[in-house]
C-alpha cells in the first residue's frame, strides 16, 4: 500500500464516530461541558457512560480541549493524571473541575449537574486518600486453601458487600455462555465467604487464592466508591434484565430464556399472550405458581413440610431413612425450594417407594404437580469422568400446598394483604438412591455447589480419584472405596470432616 493510502486509512480511522451523536440529543445542561478519561475506565464503559450522560441532556465531547470544564477520571492517581492533563497544552488546567467518578454518578442520579465539593475533586496536594489507610491489619491468608472443602464457610458472610456482586456477575457470564468469568467470579465469592471479617483494603487479601485481576478491579471500585459501575449497568441491561426474569419460573433454562428474548419477549405477561409460544408441561405449572414459588421458602416452612413428608414416609414404610439437604442442612433460614432423600435400609426395598409417597400426597389433597422420573443408574457404567448436574437415581420435583397454620408459629413467608387463601405452593425435591449409595447422594445433594465442585476436583487432581454422587473410585488402586457415611468421604480423601454447617461455600 502506498503513503497515500496509508494517510487515508488513517484518517478515516481517527473521524470521530460520535461527531454528530450529541446533536441529536438537547443540551440541557451549556454551561457543563464534559470529557470522561478512558485510562482505567475502558473503552466499552467510557462509551456506556458517554451515552447515558447523553441521554439526560449532558454534552459529553471525545476530544480534550479548551471548551471542557469538568473532567471525570475513574481510579486514576492524583499525580498521574494531572501530569497527564498538563501534557495536553491547554490553556489554563487551572480552571478545570478534575473530578473522579462519584461526582459524575451522583449528577446522573439526580439529572442534573451536582455541586461540586471537597469529596469529589482530584487534586495533587489534597489527593483522594486512599481506602488502605483506614485498613485493619491485613487477613492471615496462610491457611486458606483454594479448595472450598479445605475451608469452613459457615451461614456467617462478612463480605457480603462484595459477594453479591460477585454471584451477579458470575450469572451474567453464565446468560453469556461465558464459562471461564462464571467460575472465577463463582470461586472468588466463595473465598470471601470463608474470611473471619470484612475485607476493608485489598492489602488485605494479598496471596488468597481465587482472586484474578479482574476480580480485584471489582473489588477496589466498591471500596473507593461504595458500589460497582458493571452492575449497575447489568441493572439497565434489557437482555440480562430479561433473562434473569424468565429463568426465575420453574422450568425455564437460559437457552429457553433466550429464545424468548431474540423473539422480542420481554415480560411474562407478553409470553403468557403469545400464541405462538407452547409452554411444556413443568413451565405451565411455573407460571400458574410464580407468585409463590418465586419467593423465598422459611425455615419454619420448610420445617413444616419435613412434618408432612415424614409422615407420609412412614405411615407407608416405617422403616424408611429420610433426612432434608440442601441449604437447609446447611444451617440457611431461607432457600428457593426444599430438598430431601429417602431411603430403605434393606437394598433394592427403594424401588417404588417415590410411586407410593406420590400417591398418598395425591390422597391428602396437597399435591399441586409432580415429574417423576425413574433410576437410570447402573453400576457397570461407573466410575464416570464427566460430572452430571443430576444424578441418575429416581427422583420427583413436587409443587406442594403448605396450610399456613401447619408452620409452627406462624413464621411462614409473608402473605399479601389481598391473600385470603391460608396456604402457598412450595416446589419440593424428592430423591431416593439405594442405601449402599446414600452417603454420596447426602453429600452431593446437601451442596453447596461450590462445596462440591470443589471437592470433585481435589480428589481428581490431588488424589487421583473420581467421585460423583454415585461412588468414589481410586484410579491408582483402580477399585471403588467403600462407603456408608459421609465422613468415609473425607477420611478416603484425607480430609477433615466438614460439617453440613460449615459448607456454605
Amino acid at each position: 500500500m502506498n503513503h497515500a493510502g496509508m494517510l487515508a486509512r488513517v484518517k478515516k480511522r481517527k473521524r470521530p464516530v460520535e461527531a454528530g451523536a450529541q446533536d441529536q440529543v438537547e443540551v440541557k445542561f451549556k454551561e457543563v461541558t464534559l470529557y470522561l478519561v478512558e485510562r482505567k475506565m475502558g473503552s466499552s464503559r467510557r462509551n456506556f457512560l458517554t451515552s447515558l450522560a447523553r441521554s439526560k441532556g449532558f454534552r459529553v465531547e471525545d476530544v480534550l480541549s479548551d471548551d471542557i470544564t469538568h473532567v471525570v477520571a475513574e481510579d486514576n492517581q492524583a499525580e498521574v493524571l494531572w501530569a497527564w492533563l498538563m501534557g495536553h497544552g491547554l490553556r489554563d488546567v487551572s480552571r478545570l473541575a478534575v473530578l473522579d467518578i462519584s461526582w459524575f454518578t451522583d449528577s446522573m442520579r439526580e439529572g442534573r449537574p451536582v455541586r461540586v465539593e471537597t469529596r469529589h475533586r482530584i487534586q495533587v496536594r489534597e489527593p483522594v486518600v486512599s481506602v488502605s489507610v483506614y485498613c485493619s491489619p491485613p487477613t492471615a491468608v496462610a491457611n486458606v486453601s483454594q479448595y472450598a472443602c479445605q475451608r469452613r464457610t459457615t451461614t456467617e458472610n462478612h463480605n457480603k458487600i462484595f459477594t453479591d456482586v460477585m454471584e451477579e456477575l458470575a450469572e451474567s457470564s453464565e446468560f453469556n455462555e461465558s464459562k471461564g468469568p462464571c467460575l472465577a467470579f463463582r470461586q472468588a465469592a466463595s473465598v470471601l465467604k470463608s474470611l473471619p471479617s470484612a475485607v476493608q483494603c485489598l492489602e488485605a487479601i494479598q496471596g488468597l487464592p481465587c482472586l484474578g485481576e479482574h476480580t480485584k478491579a471489582v473489588m477496589e471500585e466498591i471500596l473507593t466508591f461504595g458500589r460497582s459501575f458493571k452492575v449497575e449497568e447489568l441493572r439497565c441491561d434489557e437482555r440480562y434484565q430479561a433473562l434473569k426474569l424468565f429463568t426465575s419460573v420453574f422450568g425455564v433454562g437460559p437457552k429457553t430464556a433466550e429464545k424468548w428474548y431474540r423473539r422480542g419477549l420481554r415480560s411474562l405477561k407478553e409470553i403468557l399472550t403469545e400464541p405462538s409460544i407452547q409452554l411444556n408441561r413443568m413451565q405451565r405449572a411455573g407460571f400458574l405458581y410464580y407468585s409463590d414459588i418465586s419467593k423465598a421458602v422459611s425455615k419454619a416452612e420448610a420445617e413444616a413440610l419435613g412434618c408432612i413428608i415424614e409422615e407420609t414416609v412412614h405411615w407407608i414404610a416405617p422403616d424408611a431413612i429420610l433426612a432434608l439437604t440442601g441449604g437447609f442442612r446447611r444451617g440457611k433460614e431461607y432457600g428457593h425450594d426444599v430438598d430431601f432423600l429417602l431411603t430403605m435400609p434393606e437394598m433394592g426395598k427403594e424401588e417404588g417407594l417415590l410411586l407410593h409417597v406420590i400417591d398418598r400426597l395425591r390422597d391428602q389433597g396437597i399435591l399441586l404437580y409432580c415429574e417423576y422420573q425413574g433410576s437410570t443408574f447402573d453400576v457397570s457404567k461407573l466410575p464416570s469422568c464427566r460430572f452430571e448436574d443430576m444424578d441418575h437415581f429416581q427422583k420427583c420435583f413436587l409443587i406442594l400446598r403448605l396450610e399456613q397454620g401447619q408452620v409452627e408459629g406462624e413464621r411462614g413467608q409473608q402473605r399479601d394483604p389481598g391473600d385470603s387463601r391460608g396456604w402457598r405452593a412450595v416446589r419440593v425435591d424428592l430423591v431416593a438412591p439405594p442405601v449402599d449409595r446414600y452417603a454420596f447422594a447426602l453429600l452431593g445433594w446437601t451442596g453447596s455447589r461450590q462445596f462440591g465442585r470443589d471437592l470433585r476436583a481435589f480428589a481428581q487432581k490431588e488424589r487421583q480419584m473420581l467421585l460423583d454422587n454415585h461412588a468414589l473410585y481410586d484410579k491408582t488402586k483402580q477399585l471403588f472405596l467403600p462407603v456408608t457415611t459421609e465422613e468415609d468421604i473425607f477420611a478416603h480423601l484425607g480430609l477433615e470432616y466438614v460439617e453440613p454447617w460449615q459448607r456454605n461455600a
